[in-house]
């Protein structure tokens, strides 16, 4: 499937894009994971082998301030202390699939049904922004 050429989404912009997505990844492969977990899972990457771990716990305390990851639950460590489980957000999930493909390409290849289904998801989004938009004036 090609990828979008010039439709990159915020997320995935920036120094920050390759550490997000693979942030993303990790979740999606694996489910919730502790931070620590996330951080090991990545240094097994090529070209992110030197990332450290204040990087990651950075990187995904601001996705989460952005809505894109959420706390899931805690575990118990090793140590005897609680760590917190991090899973991703549908915002997340949509994300990953918009940056996978085009719109142009999504509008050309998908079925009626689907084409029905985002029709009425958009046409809710812009009357639910138009109300907040009208609210503020």
């Amino acid at each position: 499937m090609p990828k979008p050429k010039n439709t990159r989404l915020s997320v995935f912009k920036g120094r920050e894009a390759r550490l997000n997505h693979t942030i993303f990844q990790t979740l999606t492969q694996r489910g919730p994971l502790t931070i620590y977990e996330i951080h090991k899972k990545i240094k097994t990457q090529r070209g992110l082998r030197h990332t450290k771990y204040t990087n990651v716990s950075r990187r995904v305390k601001a996705l989460e301030d952005s809505g894109y990851i959420d706390k899931a639950g805690t575990r118990n460590t090793q140590a005897g202390a609680q760590a917190i489980l991090y899973q991703l957000t549908s915002r997340a999930q949509v994300a990953l699939f918009l940056n996978q493909i085009s719109p142009d390409i999504f509008i050309k290849e998908a079925n009626e049904e689907t084409l029905i289904a985002q029709l009425a998801a958009l046409t809710l989004f812009f009357e639910k922004t138009t109300q907040k938009d009208n609210m503020k004036d």
